[in-house]
């Protein structure tokens, strides 16, 4: 029988097909374990370039090379056994060229078996979505602020607060849909620019800092855990994790300190000698 008749993963039609049906529920995710545990509760899993600034404490998105994201989409494919994981094309690695996005995005599903890419941009990169769908590649797209561009637009600012600014972000999103991207993200907007998009546009939209009536959510994982030391507007802390592990951490070091660990529970025993006959 074939391999393919077991597989269950979430695919990016499936994702496309909820659109109006059933919210869509995800994450980003950056390693094996933290995949795993997300899985079962989200439909796509997002190996983000924010892995830069929460991994790896860059100041922005912008120094992650491709190596990195293909490091760290491998480990989450391999923690996920559901949810499709998607994972971003960083910057520099897609703009060029149609050809070279695509050489560099099927290097991504080679190497990591991941089931679609993101790449950041609304009208100026229907061509390069068009060409990478057209050849086998799923797209999601990103568009508002768009954390690659934020040396073009003076920092990470919300997108869309003036009216004047509207048409051109929903002109964005239907050229996306056209080109053939899946689905896209919306992100730090208003709330009625996002559902005025949603309306207009026949993909999904995925909002984070985009209010309610999108199609689904994301978050950064560790900002909804309490990891980050500081987050966005938008973000809703759904647990405590850091003062948790800061906790746990403080009573090793004191358990350490004052003798108490490790115990003999925690210890190895030596063998007992075997008896001669």
């Amino acid at each position: 029988m074939s391999l393919h008749a077991d597989l269950r993963r979430i695919t990016a039609p499936d994702i496309a097909a909820k659109k109006g049906v059933v919210p869509i529920v995800s994450l980003t995710a950056y390693h094996t374990h933290t995949a795993a545990i997300a899985d079962p509760h989200c439909d796509f899993l997002l190996v983000g370039d924010s892995l830069g600034m929460v991994m790896h404490g860059f100041e922005t998105t912008l120094p992650v090379p491709l190596e990195l994201m293909i490091m760290h989409g491998r480990a989450v494919v391999r923690g996920a056994r559901r949810a499709l994981v998607v994972v971003d094309m960083p910057f520099g690695s897609y703009e060029e060229s149609p050809s070279v996005a695509f050489r560099n995005a099927a290097r991504v599903i080679k190497e990591t078996q991941c089931g679609a890419i993101k790449i950041e941009g609304g009208s100026r990169m229907a061509e390069t979505i068009h060409y990478l769908t057209e050849r086998g590649i799923p797209v999601m797209s990103h568009i508002g602020l768009t954390p690659q561009s934020i040396n073009v637009m003076g920092g990470f600012k919300v997108q869309g607060r003036e009216k004047a600014q509207w048409k051109a972000l929903e002109d964005d999103a239907v050229a996306v849909a056209e080109a053939g991207a899946f689905a896209v993200v919306l992100e730090a907007m208003p709330a009625e620019l996002a559902a005025r998009i949603t309306r207009k546009t026949p993909i999904p939209t995925i909002g984070i800092g985009a209010g309610l009536n999108c199609d689904g959510q994301i978050l950064v994982m560790e900002d909804m855990l309490g990891l980050s030391p500081q987050v966005p507007k938008f973000v809703r802390k759904f647990g405590e994790i850091g003062a948790a592990i800061n906790g746990a951490v403080q009573a090793y070091a004191e358990a350490v300190r004052d003798g108490s660990f490790p115990k003999p529970e925690h210890t190895y025993a030596m063998k007992s000698p075997s008896k001669k006959a």
